[in-house]
């Protein structure tokens, strides 16, 4: 069926019934003026208006007199009406806008996102509570580190509200063409890289703003500081706390060897990468051995390096 172009179409037919009944083809569209003055004080549809002649009465009543004039009691002239102007512009009746609805978020303002400053220590000798404290924390260490669930268990436990924001999941959102870290570093894989990377800062800063904690998780690489460390700082700000999770090579090939799809690497892949994060021991970072140490085990020396480091933030 061919509609007019412009014109509502129909709402969709219901199973077992024809076309929903009440809807026209020819029913005018809210935005197309219809022809025809509408007459001032006219009635609206629906409701019955004054009658503009005497009240009928039946017979065997009085018949009541008008309500505008008290009988017997002189009317007053009529003003003659002013006559128009011959530059006035045809009065326009202008409507306030209608409140939005109750029910929808609309009218709610947030906050924009800005670069996350550096956390101030907390005032007096009593210690810092990362559990109540908004928090831009970014976890950083080899494929098979645990940074995902580590991160997505802290985010979970902590009393403020957090996100988990993981950059992987960020860089699988390209379906059709997708950079698979699994080909090799190249021009495509690091252009892919960077959005995904600068999408998590954009969403991290508006989390932020609005008064939810984040943390991030990234394979960052100590010898490639400007495309690693330095744009995460770049794009989320310098309040990013860094944390490395760099538990033993065994571990780590036994993690990956559980892993499918194009989040496995290879043994020597994983190797090489290990053997680069080891060059976070001298950069001042904070390094977690998660080797011996479960996923809660984990969470809980994280809170206790992000509580040394909002008393005194890393230098990065």
């Amino acid at each position: 069926m061919q509609h007019t172009v412009g014109s509502p179409l129909p709402p969709p037919p219901q199973p077992g019934h024809g076309p929903a009944t009440g809807w026209s083809m020819a029913a005018p569209h809210p935005s197309v003026p219809q022809p025809g003055p509408v007459p001032v004080g006219a009635p609206a549809p629906g409701f019955a208006g004054a009658p503009s002649g005497p009240v009928p009465h039946h017979p065997g009543q009085t018949p009541l007199p008008s309500a505008t004039h008290a009988p017997g009691a002189p009317q007053a002239p009529h003003a003659p009406a002013a006559a128009p102007h011959p530059h006035a512009a045809p009065h326009a009746t202008h409507h306030a806008p209608a409140p939005p609805a109750r029910d929808t978020t609309s009218h709610i303002q947030l906050p924009p996102g800005g670069p996350v400053a550096v956390p101030s220590p907390p005032p007096g000798p009593a210690p810092a509570d990362t559990g109540s404290t908004t928090l831009a924390v970014l976890l950083i260490g080899p494929a098979g580190a645990g940074k995902t669930s580590v991160a997505k268990y802290w985010a979970e436990h902590r009393r403020v509200p957090t996100a988990h924001i993981s950059l992987d999941d960020v860089r699988e959102w390209v379906r059709s063409g997708f950079a698979d870290p699994q080909t090799g570093w190249n021009d495509n894989s690091e252009a892919q890289y960077r959005l995904a990377r600068r999408t998590c800062g954009f969403a991290a800063r508006n989390f932020l703003a609005n008064g939810i904690s984040c943390v991030l998780d990234d394979a960052v690489f100590p010898d490639r500081p400007v495309v690693g460390l330095g744009g995460w700082k770049r794009h989320v700000g310098p309040g990013l706390l860094p944390v490395v999770l760099l538990p033993g090579l065994e571990v780590v090939l036994e993690r990956n060897a559980q892993r499918s799809g194009n989040r496995r690497l290879t043994d020597e892949e994983v190797a090489r990468i290990h053997g680069r994060m080891a060059g976070w021991y001298g950069s001042g970072l904070p390094i977690i051995d998660n080797s011996q140490l479960d996923v809660p085990a984990t969470a809980r020396f994280l809170d206790e390096v992000l509580t040394r480091a909002l008393t005194s933030p890393p230098k990065w």
